[in-house]
């Protein structure tokens, strides 16, 4: 495998919690009680930060907001149910 050379525009998903308002951290209105299998979402200004809800120090995932919408649009449609 090809080594790449490390571009500044990349984040690593362990700091890129800087990246983000601290205070921006929302959780699911659907997240259990418990911390469940969820998710917190933050919404930035020109980007959408995605962490585990139970690891405040988890990795956080990072997309443009065209990829966010996508992805929205996709759950909408059911592209992602699991089958019956």
């Amino acid at each position: 495998m090809a080594d790449y050379a490390a571009r500044a525009d990349y984040y690593d998903p362990s700091t890129a919690v800087s990246m983000f308002d601290a205070a921006g951290w929302q959780k699911s209105f659907a997240s259990e009680p418990n911390g469940g299998s969820c998710v917190e979402v933050n919404l930035g200004a020109d980007k959408v930060g995605v962490r585990d809800t139970k690891l405040a120090d988890s990795p956080v995932f990072v997309f443009n907001t065209r990829e966010w919408e996508a992805f929205l649009i996709a759950v909408k449609a059911g592209q992602f149910d699991l089958p019956a």
